[in-house]
């Protein structure tokens, strides 16, 4: 029968094993250490720092495994399986053995870091600590009442707990002699059914916590199966598959190989052998003490013996080939998974290093934008936003070159423009009775000039009405076309000429009186009313939405916006008052237009 000296030999165990063996790289332990030190400060929240997530289905084993591998004790009493993320950050040290429990709490958003009492120097008392902690992460309104420290001291025997499970986590930073420099978390075992009294919520609970771990690039996930229930009905080993699917980033582990039903150890051996199920990392197998053992006091180092003793002495473990003994037992699982998280760490910190960069330029940045501290005199600093506000509002108005107001409002003008151009009256220099023969060729160059090019129409085509849209050049030809539609809105020169003879009275020979004029003027600028409302309302409500962009972006900042709010409630008033006011200015002006358009004597030559 083989020797377990093959397994791990009495020199290996007095050396340590994982990063804790002095023969590794210093280096590699000094990499585990910053790694740590990063997961303190709560950065892979942002940031996705390797770690090692050990999952798997309740009663799995994980506890135990957890316990050979950190050499501490977790509560087993009735109920009291994992409920929420447990993290452990093992560290080795010449100091004497050491235990700090913090609890890592989120609420709005937030999160924060609380230490859970005083550190812990006996190994005995780490299992009352942790279950003390995971009753005061379960109840988040008794804990903000009353503070951590009650659940340090309070009675909760036979307490219910607020919640079933939580996604805030217990952490654990245990150093000393021996110790693996080994990082993992413990995830609540997935499960598979409630009873009648549970929550049917807690599974998809349970597995969208499990997947925010495992789904993350450098998370090692740890899967523990145990060898007592069929492989195909655990489900953890389809969610490392949905989130590893080539199998590169897992490490398997079997647990309780003495409750393998008799007659099916090859199936557990063949996944042993990495021959099916295959990982890329490989299957271990370990053999964790029962729960008489541990009733008993059984000892981490006694049952770390017991382990190799029973693969040793056990068919079908004991009598495989040698390349594959290297897979049993929890101190060759500690040294793949150091080697493993080792690997991953070097490979990872260069990333590390430009994200860590990258955030502290974009948290300056959101610092930078965090309005001022209260000042000591409100009143001036008040005067000089308003200064300031003032300054970039006329800045604005005067015009800046990309964006600005006078470029948002230009669609608008060129449309009044346009709309004003179109009411030019259409005047014909010769009578009505030649309308039909005369035609006038337009000045093509005025449509430039004046922006009217989508209104050319090729000058064959252009008939006497067509002016409308162009300033006609006086030279006439003549043409005997019959088809030709006289439109009504022309104005020839013969009534033009009657009109004039109408309204004459007193006038001197040659001379006619202004009305004409006044009659015709005011009949253009008439037209121009709609234009002009359309024109002050687009305005208005680019200009109204443009100062309140700048009222928040040069006042938003002073009072959590209150000031900007108040200037806002009294730049809708006034202006709108104001823009009414200038409204009917405008119209008024229209209307008298007409009557101060003439500077000159009121009876002028027609026809001069």
């Amino acid at each position: 029968m083989t020797s377990m000296s093959d397994i791990s030999t009495p020199q290996s165990r007095a050396q340590g094993f994982g990063l804790s063996n002095p023969i590794l790289s210093q280096t590699s332990r000094q990499m585990l250490d910053l790694v740590n030190r990063l997961h303190s400060t709560g950065v892979q929240v942002d940031i996705d720092l390797p770690q090692i997530a050990v999952i798997g289905s309740q009663s799995a084993g994980k506890s135990s495994l957890i316990e050979s591998i950190s050499g501490i004790t977790l509560p087993r009493a009735a109920g009291t399986c994992t409920r929420c993320p447990t993290e452990c950050r093992l560290s080795r040290s010449t100091d004497p053995w050491k235990c700090t429990v913090s609890l890592r709490i989120s609420d709005d958003g937030k999160t924060r870091t609380e230490k859970f009492g005083d550190d812990i120097m006996d190994k005995a008392d780490v299992e009352e600590r942790i279950r003390r902690a995971q009753w005061a992460i379960l109840n988040p309104t008794l804990r903000n009442s009353r503070g951590v420290r009650y659940f340090l001291t309070g009675d909760d025997h036979g307490a219910n707990s607020e919640l079933s499970f939580s996604s805030c986590f217990v952490s654990l930073q245990i150093s000393g002699p021996g110790v693996a420099d080994l990082s993992f978390c413990d995830l609540p075992g997935l499960i598979a059914g409630v009873g009648s009294t549970g929550n049917i919520g807690d599974i998809d609970l349970v597995k969208n916590l499990v997947a925010t771990y495992i789904k993350r690039p450098s998370c090692i996930i740890l899967l523990t199966v145990a060898c007592e229930t069929d492989f195909q009905n655990q489900g953890a080993q389809e969610m490392a598959k949905l989130h590893d699917p080539e199998g590169k980033r897992t490490v398997g582990v079997l647990t309780k190989p003495d409750r393998i039903p008799t007659g099916e150890e090859q199936n557990w051996i063949s996944i042993l052998r990495n021959e099916k199920e295959t990982l890329e990392n490989g299957w271990y197998c370990v053999k964790q003490p029962s729960s008489a053992e541990i009733s008993a006091g059984m000892t981490w180092e006694k049952a770390r013996k017991s382990e190799e003793e029973f693969f040793a002495s056990t068919a079908s473990w004991s009598d495989l080939d040698e390349m594959y003994k290297r897979y049993l037992c929890a101190r060759n699982l500690v040294d793949r998974l150091s080697t493993i998280l080792s690997d991953l760490i070097s490979k990872r910190l260069p990333e590390i290093q430009d994200e860590i960069e990258k955030s502290i330029i974009a948290t300056r940045d959101a610092l930078q934008n965090l309005p001022k501290p209260p000042s000591s005199d409100p009143r001036n600093e008040i005067a000089s936003l308003l200064h300031v506000f003032v300054q970039d509002l006329a800045r604005h108005i005067n015009g800046v070159p990309e964006a600005g107001l006078l470029q948002t409002i230009r669609p608008a003008q060129e449309q009044f423009r346009r709309a004003i151009r179109v009411t030019a009256p259409d005047f014909q220099p010769f009578e009505r009775r030649h309308a039909k023969k005369k035609k006038i060729n337009k000045a093509e160059f005025l449509l430039s000039e004046e922006g009217l090019e989508d209104f050319a129409i090729p000058n064959e085509t252009v008939d006497s009405w067509s002016d409308k849209k162009s300033v006609a050049d006086v030279t006439s030809i003549e043409t005997n076309s019959s088809e030709d539609i006289v439109p009504d809105d022309a104005i020839y020169i013969d009534e033009v000429m009657q009109r004039a003879d109408e309204a004459r009275t007193r006038e001197l020979p040659g001379s006619y009186p202004f009305v004409v004029q006044e009659t015709y003027i005011k009949g253009i600028i008439k037209k121009w009313r709609t234009p002009a409302h359309k024109l002050c309302r687009i305005v208005y409500h680019i200009l109204g939405e443009y100062v309140r962009q700048l009222i928040w972006h040069n006042l938003g900042a002073f009072g959590q916006g209150h000031l900007a709010q108040r200037v806002k409630l009294g730049h809708n008033t006034s202006s709108s008052e104001y823009i009414l006011t200038c409204m009917r200015v405008t119209v008024s002006t229209f209307e008298t237009t007409s009557r101060n358009a003439w500077s000159g004597p009121k009876n002028v030559l027609i026809g001069s």
